[in-house]
This record gives structure tokens, C-alpha cells and sequence, in this order.
């Protein structure tokens, strides 16, 4: 592709450096996908300028009508310290008419409210645990229709914030004890939702109107010791040191029951539309034994990092690191935002 400017939005503390010399690993994970990006765009020939987002767009809008950049590059996950606000800034983007990476506003909207998420889903007919919603300062009031094991998680909060092994309750006293614990730690409400034993898989998507999916990816538990569960904790998936110790990973799904790539592939497609969502996406999904698949949520702009799943996955299937980055640009360059019509 020719080469742009290409502004990539970070937030404030996560601006990459230059090089990773001098940096432990522990301190270059804090902003790895930032700083992978940043170099990748530049070794493809782009000129790239980081910029760090707090809680003022003001240099947002500066630097845009200064410099003039063809394409931003969307790495933010929250603004202002609140993490659905990150609609705001890409809606903010479609007012100044600048071409963005990643997902648009309405599908960030509908995505990172897990409730609505499972409430469209639902009314799809795509098959989705039994859930029910307890709202920060109500009473709190099981309904019957819940069948032990529940998973107790944030409805707005997403990198796994809050889910630890204790979060799957398997009797009321500790529901209410765990449902508390997201109210005060999270300060959001708490989702509640029927547990699925069995794999956990992931469909990564790229598109705007035509949808490409890629293969399914596994999250690999390893060494599931004194009872633990296989959830996909917090540091199950963020810390490294723990996932060497109890040999988590994740690699290509392997031995799926027949037909049902095809089936998640149907499945991924009608959420990332229902959700209307746009660039790239990851849809979890749990495999129960009897080979039923159901969709836990939708990630939009998930992780980027060269060694996360996403580009593992578009690896597989001969996309390298800088075609995976280049045809998310494309895909920005190409999304027809309203004011484009």
C-alpha cells in the first residue's frame, strides 16, 4: 500500500519508546502492543506519530488539523479513565472526518456493554449462557431461572478485570459475596451467567460490510491443579510468570467436531453484524462437551500485540505481522462513516 501519515492513539502512560533497551520485560509489557504497532508501521514505510489521549481530546484535534494525518490508528481502550468512553473519541473522529482504524461507534457502544451484548444475542436465537444482571445499589435478588455453577464478571469492564477463580459460585452465600465484590471493586454493575464446562475458542474477524474470518483459536489452561476451574483469569491471561508456571497458552483449535468451523464461522458473522460492528473483532465462545458453542462476548479492537492470538491467528493463515496492521489501515481507509455518503 502507498505510504501515510498515520497517527496511532494511545493512551497517556502507554506512549511506546523509541527502543526497548534498558526495559525489563515486565516494563515492556505495560505498553507492548503500543510499541509493536508503532515500529511495525514504520519498518512497512509509514511515517507514524504516537499520541497520548488522558482526559482532553484538545491535542487530539490540534495535532489532526496540523499535521493532517490520512488514517488514525485506534489503540485505545477507555478515556478519562472510563472504559465505554472510548465510543466518544472514535465518534469525535467522525465529526472532524478523519478516517480511523478499528471499530465504529455504534459497535463499540453495543459490544462493551456485555449486557446488551448477551440481550441482542439473545433475541437472535444465538445460543448464549442463561444470564441475569445485578445493578450496583439495588437489592440483590437471584432469580430461579439460574442453574448452578454461576460466573460472577463486571458487565462493562473488559482484560478480564475482576475474574479470578473466584468467580464461579456454586452456592447463594457466595454469589451474593462475589456479586458484592464486583460492585465495590469495579464500581459497575455485575453480570451473572450459567458456567459452560468445556474449551474456550476464539474467532478473530476483519472487515467492514464483507467479513473475513480466521481460523478458531484455543485458550490452552494447562495444568489445572487443586480444583481450579478453566476460566480465563486475569492472570491467567495477562502475567506471564504465571502462565510459564502452569503452562498456559493458546494455539489453533485442533480436533473440532465436524462441521463446527463452519458453525462458529455462521456464528461470528451474524454477532459481528447484529452488534454492527466494523475493522476487526474477536468473538469468545465456550464448547461444551456435547459440541454446542456459546458465544461468551464480542471484542472489539482486541489486542494487537505481534505474539497475542489475533495475529497468531492471521499467521496461520499467511497474514504476517505487517499484513495483519496494513490491512487493518486499509480497512479504516475504507469504512463508510456517514459523513462519507
Amino acid at each position: 500500500m502507498k505510504k501515510l501519515r498515520i497517527l496511532v492513539l494511545v493512551h497517556e502512560s502507554l506512549v511506546p519508546p523509541e527502543t526497548l533497551e534498558g526495559c525489563t520485560e515486565l516494563q515492556a509489557d505495560e505498553f507492548r502492543t503500543e510499541y509493536d504497532v508503532v515500529m511495525r508501521l514504520r519498518q512497512c514505510g509509514h511515517e507514524v506519530r504516537p499520541l497520548g489521549i488522558g482526559d482532553s481530546l484538545g491535542e487530539l484535534r490540534t495535532t489532526i488539523q496540523d499535521w493532517k494525518p490520512q488514517v488514525c490508528f485506534n489503540l485505545l481502550e477507555e478515556f478519562g479513565g472510563v472504559v465505554t468512553y472510548d465510543q466518544h473519541v472514535v465518534a469525535y473522529l467522525e465529526l472532524l472526518r478523519q478516517p480511523y482504524t478499528g471499530c465504529n461507534p455504534r459497535g463499540l457502544m453495543l459490544s462493551r456493554n456485555k449486557v446488551l451484548t448477551k440481550q441482542i444475542l439473545s433475541y437472535h436465537r444465538i445460543p448464549t449462557p442463561q444470564f441475569a444482571v445485578f445493578r450496583r445499589g439495588s437489592a440483590i435478588r437471584i432469580p430461579a431461572r439460574l442453574h448452578y455453577p454461576l460466573f460472577v464478571k463486571s458487565a462493562t469492564e473488559d482484560a478480564s478485570l475482576g475474574i479470578s477463580q473466584a468467580s464461579l459460585v456454586e452456592e447463594p452465600a457466595r454469589l451474593r459475596e462475589r456479586i458484592e465484590f464486583i460492585h465495590e471493586h469495579t464500581k459497575s454493575d455485575a453480570l451473572v451467567e450459567e458456567f459452560i464446562e468445556g474449551r474456550e475458542l476464539y474467532v478473530a474477524m476483519l472487515g467492514n460490510e464483507r467479513v473475513r474470518t480466521l481460523a478458531p483459536w484455543e485458550f490452552m489452561f494447562g495444568e489445572l491443579k487443586d480444583g481450579r476451574a478453566a476460566i480465563a483469569t486475569r492472570k491467567a491471561k495477562w502475567d506471564r510468570a504465571y502462565q510459564e508456571r502452569h503452562r498456559i497458552t493458546s494455539c489453533k483449535a485442533l480436533d473440532l467436531p465436524a462441521g463446527l468451523a463452519d458453525r462458529l464461522d455462521r456464528q461470528a458473522r451474524r454477532i459481528f453484524r447484529a452488534l454492527h460492528m466494523s475493522g476487526y473483532a474477536r468473538v469468545d465462545f465456550r464448547l461444551r462437551a456435547d459440541g454446542t458453542a456459546f458465544a461468551l462476548e464480542a471484542n472489539a479492537n482486541p489486542n494487537l500485540a505481534a505474539e497475542e492470538d489475533f495475529a497468531d491467528a492471521a499467521l496461520d493463515e499467511g497474514m504476517d505481522y505487517a499484513a495483519l496492521l496494513e490491512r487493518i489501515v486499509t480497512l479504516g481507509c475504507a469504512y463508510r462513516a456517514e459523513w462519507r455518503e
